[in-house]
């Protein structure tokens, strides 16, 4: 069973998840504090972590930038309101999911498990490709630029290979949602949104002109086509 950290300040929220957890099986380690969180990694080694957005001192935002600076452990945020702005500031700060307080245990591990399998290699697919300076290892799970290695989150690589198994081809941001989120129903598009502005930001020379990840207006995303050194656009195309 998956490691657990879980960052939570609330003592009631945190007894809760805690109990329900180990209750199926998790190796949980459980801190009130984003500072005694990060001291809790390199100690307990969990394979994902659980982080309230709202933690006093250092906020949950404040957290996952620090995770993010040297690891692609995946992170899933705990939030009390799911409209609030706050939600997107932590999804871009580099968390892969995010689970509105209060949730039930099976709901939390149901999301575990999604993001978890982000890390595992498709069915069928292996093999190395190169699109222009990117080179995808569908096998090993690599991304590297221009030779350089690149430290993608869960959700992030997913994401990639997804689109770049299938150049050209136009994604609805629910389709997305389906696969890489495993949300079936009507999900929260900002989970694409936001994870795609962070691997343009990583994948792009000029993440305002992307050449790999293009978006559709009014629909989704694409990727490429990438020919060579051809110049960047607009990274917007209309949809056909």
């Amino acid at each position: 069973m998956p490691r657990v950290l879980l960052i939570e300040d609330d003592p009631s929220v945190r007894e809760g998840v805690e109990l329900g957890l180990r209750r199926r099986g998790h190796d949980l380690r459980a801190v009130g504090t984003g500072e005694a969180g990060l001291a809790a990694l390199a100690e307990f080694r969990p394979d994902l972590v659980l982080l309230d957005l709202m933690l006093p001192g250092m906020n949950g935002v404040q957290v996952c930038r620090r995770i993010r600076e040297t690891s692609q452990l995946p992170v899933i945020m705990l939030t009390a309101r799911g409209d609030d702005f706050d939600v997107v500031v932590g999804l871009e700060a580099g968390a892969d999911d995010y689970i509105v307080k209060p949730a039930r245990t099976e709901v939390i591990e149901a999301r575990i498990r999604a993001v978890l399998r982000r890390l595992t290699a498709p069915a069928g697919r292996g093999g190395t490709e190169a699109h222009g300076a990117l080179t995808v290892d569908r096998a090993g799970l690599t991304v590297a630029k221009a030779g350089e290695r690149l430290l993608l989150a869960p959700s992030e690589l997913k994401l990639l290979l997804h689109l770049s198994a299938s150049p050209e081809q136009v994604f609805s941001r629910q389709q997305l949602l389906e696969y890489v989120w495993e949300h079936s129903y009507h999900g929260d598009a900002r989970l694409v949104d936001a994870c795609v502005r962070r691997l343009r930001q990583k994948i792009e020379d000029v993440p305002g002109s992307p050449r790999y990840i293009q978006t559709v207006r009014g629909f989704g995303y694409r990727f490429g086509p990438v020919a060579g050194d051809a110049p960047a656009g607009s990274g917007e195309v209309p949809l056909a």
